[in-house]
């Protein structure tokens, strides 16, 4: 009894209130990138140098703006900007039930919303979402993770949620080997032409009612590798997507926040 009041002394709880509370290191993560038109001399620049070809621009018409679902988060177009229009912010709340709204053309996309989930107790807010999935699903969350062909950045993400510090099981969501015992699919990579086939018959295999959510730029858009002969421009092309979470890789609450809003959608 001594050694366990020792340990709890000694090893304080450190798992996150996320959604309640973010992260209070969030700051040292990078998020979404904005750009200021009014600083703007749409030189081109960051156009340019954008890896992924994320960043729209139409000089002649002066707008610009960031496809989220191409971007890769790597900030070179904050860095290169000569008059500093670009800014990064820690914003990683992006994830997008239609992926139309990860485009610059929809306004949504320039706002950085600080509070997009109800001010809450995180009692609340975890009552809430286990009462709710055991409505949907009459027990917890399954998911089954699917690689389609990705670098591993996101899976590796994906495998923080399950450490003591995300803990996702505190939610009522688990992880399961087998689709046949899933609700949700989460997807990693390009769906590469080898792992087309398997993610097709993974989600013919998953069991109705079902959710599939695109994780990082390549399952968005393909990603820096897109329009290639090996991969696809995003998976929705071979499966329906419920929602897509920007970044690569999206830090574990953006994964977090990207299922919440699934959920919402059935």
């Amino acid at each position: 009894m001594f050694n366990t009041l020792k340990k709890i002394i000694k090893y304080p709880r450190l798992t996150q209130d996320y959604p309640n509370i973010k992260d209070s290191t969030s700051a040292s993560f990078l998020g979404q990138t904005v750009i200021d038109p009014g600083k703007c001399t749409f030189c081109g620049e960051c156009a340019l140098h954008c890896p992924s070809q994320a960043i729209i621009f139409d000089k002649s018409a002066r707008a610009i703006g960031i496809d989220y679902a191409k971007c890769i988060f790597c900030v070179l177009c904050e860095e290169i900007c000569p008059v500093s229009a670009v800014q990064t912010t820690n914003n990683f709340e992006l994830a997008e039930s239609d992926k139309v709204k990860l485009n610059p053309h929809d306004k949504k996309t320039t706002i950085i919303n600080e509070d997009n989930l109800p001010d809450t107790s995180y009692e609340t807010i975890c009552r809430d979402l286990q009462a709710n999935i055991k409505k949907i699903f009459g027990r917890s969350l399954q998911i089954r993770e699917v690689d389609a062909g990705s670098c591993n950045g996101c899976d590796y993400e994906i495998n923080a949620l399950n450490n003591p510090f995300n803990d996702l099981e505190r939610l009522g969501i688990s992880f399961v080997a087998s689709p046949r015992h899933a609700d949700m699919l989460l997807v990693t990579g390009t769906g590469t032409r080898n792992m087309q086939q398997a993610l097709i018959k993974t989600y013919q295999a998953t069991p109705d009612p079902k959710l599939v959510v695109a994780v990082g730029a390549c399952a968005c858009s393909g990603g820096i590798f897109r329009d290639t002969y090996a991969t696809n421009n995003g998976i929705d092309s071979l499966v329906p997507v419920d929602v897509y979470i920007p970044g690569c890789p999206p830090r574990p609450q953006a994964i977090i926040y990207g299922i919440l809003k699934a959920i919402d959608r059935v």
